[in-house]
């Protein structure tokens, strides 16, 4: 079975062709820049990659750019876009109603869209994705997989806010827990990797554009940093994390900033870019090692935040076995695997300098010989967790 994985952002389409049950991995693609004339558009397939810069004015045409690329007789993997026979669509918030993947219908999208508020960056652009793969592939069975869905086991003490009951009851106001498809995914390897009975007890932490961390209890999530929507936790690429209340009311109150303005403050230009001017952590990482105060001190809370959840997750676990890092970040920065783990002897954590700093597309330990909790590196492929998913549906 081919399925094409699809995740689409605001001004980006990414894709993967993905044999199923093999999980051959025929295709991978990036469609950026979307809305630009200049937009990018990468291709690769058996290594070979091919690039191009051209407009490209919507999601459709995106899309409609995607699937002739697919057919091309030198780099395509189709002869008919009738062989994809599931489109696997990885949407971000889908609130209380979902806990587990599902076929698209009109229902299921009515729904998604009721979602809108709770994930204004992501929701949306996901939903036009699934409305535009339907007018494509045709024949192929559309799958909704939602990053909200892997949490639904939080137990109440988790997810409920401290505000009056009929919040909770008629508006669903609650944490719901973010990046489902990747802590389910390397949780899953983590357990296979060390066993089940040496990993009961995992932290998982999802570093990229944005980041959560997960607490994980015999494979079942029963925590997660991101709450109400995809803002809260950690210190993230343009996102804030946590943050006092007050500080909202103070920005409205005494600052004169609407509701807008502060959304657009807290989710556009915060976190590591309100820090230093900067949103990519290579280059932050670069200006640190180089003298940058502001960088040196965003990395320094960014670290102090990871940590902070550590210690409160090893207490709602009663305990630790593994921590899993993994993402963008998480697999490739030094400095931020070195700044989460230093000073948590106490927990038996300690951090290997040495391993930390060797590359691997492989899953690796980096913990020392006399760290009590295994510290792992494992790539994340939240591509291959989808189509995983999807296959399993339909099948």
């Amino acid at each position: 079975m081919n399925i094409l994985v699809l995740n689409a952002g605001s001004s980006s389409l990414k894709y993967q062709v993905i044999e199923m049950p093999s999980q051959h991995v025929k295709c991978v693609g990036l469609v950026e820049r979307i809305g630009m004339n200049d937009a990018i558009f990468n291709h690769e397939i058996n290594d070979k990659k091919y690039a191009e810069v051209l407009p490209i004015l919507s999601h459709k045409a995106g899309l409609k750019k995607i699937a002739h690329i697919l057919l091309d007789k030198k780099i395509g993997v189709l002869n008919s876009v009738d062989e994809i026979e599931a489109v696997g669509h990885r949407v971000v918030h889908g609130g209380s109603k979902f806990s587990k993947t599902v076929v698209v219908t009109e229902e299921v999208k009515d729904n998604i869209r009721e979602l809108f508020d709770l994930a204004p960056l992501h929701n949306p652009a996901n939903l036009i994705g699934i409305e535009i793969a339907e007018t494509i592939f045709t024949k192929a069975k559309q799958i909704a997989i939602f990053d909200t869905s892997f949490h639904q086991t939080m137990p109440k003490e988790a997810y409920q806010c401290a505000i009056p009951n009929e919040y909770l009851e008629k508006h669903q106001i609650r944490a719901y827990g973010f990046h489902g498809t990747s802590h389910k995914y390397v949780s899953e390897k983590a357990i296979e990797y060390l066993g089940a009975i040496a990993s009961k007890k995992i932290i998982t932490i999802h570093l990229g554009n944005g980041c959560s961390m997960s607490a994980i209890k015999n494979g079942k999530s029963i925590e997660n940093s991101l709450g109400f929507g995809p803002t809260n936790g950690l210190i993230m690429g343009t996102r804030a994390g946590d943050i006092d209340q007050s500080v909202i009311f103070f920005l409205m109150k005494k600052l004169n900033k609407s509701a807008e303005d502060v959304n657009d403050l807290l989710q556009k230009k915060s976190g590591m870019l309100g820090l230093t001017g900067f949103s990519d952590l290579r280059e932050i990482s670069e200006k640190a090692a180089n003298g940058n105060k502001d960088c040196k001190n965003a990395l320094a809370l960014a670290g102090y935040r990871i940590k902070k959840y550590i210690g409160s997750y090893t207490a709602i676990l009663n305990g630790l076995d593994a921590i899993v890092f993994t993402a963008g970040i998480g697999e490739n920065s030094t400095i931020m695997r070195q700044l989460a783990c230093e000073n948590l002897d106490f927990l038996g954590i300690e951090l290997s300098k040495s391993k930390n700093n060797v590359r691997s597309a492989e899953i690796r330990e980096i913990q020392t010989a006399a760290s009590k909790v295994k510290i792992l590196v494992i790539p994340t492929n939240e591509e291959i967790e989808i189509a995983k998913q999807s296959y399993k549906l339909l099948k």
